[in-house]
């Protein structure tokens, strides 16, 4: 963490990503989305273009974004592409950092999965999970190191989730090769690890121009549900007898569910803040994690020491491919 100071910003918990960046202009400005062609990932997407950024989709199925291309084809304002990114095959993420070319302005780490129902493993064998939602990040991050250093100013930005409250990263056993498979642990394991990743980079690349910080979307209906019984979605109140979706008062919408992603992203009242963790577009209190806490930080996900084992512990496992 660089200060002791928690960050503020004027948005409220409810401001759009378009509010985020009214009047931020991103010409010129390359950014790449991971998980870009739906839900937050959508219109995380949608407001970096808006505001005029050259936005690169990374997702397993680029024909998904074909309207979102479409949409900003000549708009007048940003570009969208897409291109193939499956992060659980390392193959994959190599082939898509050697495909780019040129400075990198903001990458972001917004593709996710969640709550597997059973313990399955990559091609490497890794726990989906966990490769998904950081290990993928983490190789492609470190693969685009010379990009975003080129870019002179650049940000990483991780979405994480308030699940990282639940679960720290369990260093003697990250796979659950030993221990049994929750699917929620794994996931909340996953989320912490993502925001260890912003504090390794942080503390790590500053010196290139490179900051990098986490954040909590919010609660949002969108796929990254779709791996979830439908007893599960009941017990939480989200689905009716009918099998509708039904958003909770404290639900958002994707547009406001990206709105602290574009905040860390693009907006200029972020410029060179970096190792910090943000949720409704305002910094996060840290606290200690466990089953009570529904908002803020958990000291285990912003432990600069915990960050440093993570990463010498990714890099072992990309070494060893």
């Amino acid at each position: 963490m660089t200060s002791t100071a928690r960050l503020s910003t004027p948005f409220t918990a409810r401001a759009t990503a378009a509010e985020i960046v009214e009047g931020v202009d991103l010409t010129e400005r390359r950014m790449i989305v991971t998980g870009g062609a739906s839900g937050i990932g959508l219109e995380t997407t949608r407001a970096l273009a808006g505001a005029g950024a050259e936005v690169t989709v990374a997702t397993r199925d680029p024909a998904r974004a074909a309207d979102l291309v479409e949409e900003f084809s000549g708009s007048g304002r940003g570009t969208v592409r897409a291109a193939a990114l499956d992060l659980a095959d390392l193959a994959s993420v190599d082939a898509f950092v050697a495909g780019w070319e040129g400075p990198l302005h903001a990458l972001v780490a917004n593709a996710g999965i969640m709550a597997i129902s059973d313990r399955q493993l990559t091609p490497e064998g890794w726990e989906l999970q966990l490769a998904t939602n950081y290990l993928g990040h983490f190789a492609l991050a470190r693969g685009l190191h010379d990009n975003l250093r080129a870019a002179g100013s650049a940000r990483v930005v991780v979405v994480s989730s308030g699940a990282q409250l639940r679960a720290g990263v369990d260093f003697d056993d990250p796979q659950f090769d030993r221990r049994p498979y929750d699917p929620w642990t794994a996931y909340s394991q996953s989320k912490t690890a993502g925001a260890l990743l912003a504090v390794g980079i942080a503390r790590r690349w500053a010196s290139d121009g490179i900051a990098a910080n986490a954040l909590s979307p919010g609660v949002i209906n969108t796929n990254l549900q779709r791996h979830l019984s439908d007893e599960a979605l009941r017990s939480f109140g989200v689905l009716d007898e009918a099998g509708n979706r039904i958003d909770l008062p404290h639900y958002k919408t994707p547009e406001q569910g990206a709105a602290t992603t574009v905040l860390l992203a693009a907006s200029p009242l972020l410029e060179g803040v970096t190792g910090r963790y943000f949720e409704d577009n305002q910094e996060s209190e840290v606290m200690p994690g466990g089953p009570e806490p529904i908002t803020g930080v958990a000291e285990h996900a912003v432990d600069p020491t915990a960050a440093d084992r993570l990463w010498a512990y990714a890099e072992g496992l990309l070494a060893r491919r």
